[in-house]
C-alpha cells in the first residue's frame, strides 16, 4: 500500500506522541491526513505546526461529507464531531482510517472501510525496519504505561514479545490493528 492517505483521527497521533513515533512513522511511504475541522478544534498550534512539518495534510470535507458527517453522529452518538469529519473524509476519499476509537471503528467497518489502530502502524514501523525492534519495544512498553492506554492487552504482548527477541513478523502472521 504504499503512497496511500491515511486519515488519523486524534487518538492516534496522541499514541505516537506518546509513544514517541511521530517522526518514524511521517517516513513510512504513506500520508497522514486529517480532516480541516479536526486540525483546528484540536491540533491547531505548536503541535499542529511541527506534525504540518512532517507533512501532515489538512483536507476539507465536501458539503456531502458534512451531511454524511451528520448521519454518523446519529448513527453513533457516542462519536465526537471530529471523529464523524474524520470518517467522512476517509470515506468520501477511499482512504484508509486510523482510528484507536471503538465506535469509529465499529461504524467504519460496518461501511466496508478499511481501518486500523496504532498496533497496525507499529507493525508497519516493524516491516520497514524503522527504528528498530528495542526502540519499538521501548515505544510500545511507554504507550502502555500510560493511564489512558487501552490498547488490547493480548496484542501488546505479542509484540512485545517479538521485540524483546527480534523476531519479526513472517509472513503468515497476521497484521494487528
Amino acid at each position: 500500500m504504499p503512497d496511500s492517505v491515511l486519515v488519523s483521527d486524534t487518538s492516534v497521533l496522541v499514541d505516537l506522541d506518546r509513544a514517541g513515533l511521530v517522526e518514524p512513522v511521517f517516513q513510512l511511504p504513506f500520508t497522514l491526513a486529517v480532516p480541516d475541522v479536526l486540525f483546528e478544534k484540536e491540533l491547531k498550534g505548536e503541535w499542529g505546526n511541527q506534525l504540518l512539518a512532517l507533512g501532515l495534510q489538512v483536507h476539507e470535507v465536501s458539503a456531502a461529507g458534512v451531511r454524511e458527517s451528520v448521519v454518523f453522529l446519529r448513527q453513533r452518538p457516542a462519536l465526537s464531531v471530529v471523529d464523524s469529519f474524520a470518517l467522512a473524509l476517509a470515506s468520501e476519499r477511499a482512504w484508509l482510517l486510523l482510528t484507536g476509537d471503538r465506535a469509529l471503528r465499529d461504524l467504519a467497518e460496518s461501511r466496508q472501510l478499511e481501518c486500523h489502530g496504532v498496533l497496525w502502524l507499529f507493525d508497519q514501523l516493524e516491516t520497514a525496519g524503522q527504528p528498530g525492534m528495542a526502540s519499538l519495544g521501548e515505544s510500545l512498553a511507554k504507550l502502555t504505561a500510560h493511564p489512558r492506554c487501552r490498547l488490547p492487552h493480548r496484542e501488546v504482548a505479542i509484540r512485545l514479545d517479538r521485540y524483546k527477541h527480534g523476531r519479526g513478523r513472517g509472513p503468515s502472521r497476521p497484521a494487528g490493528r
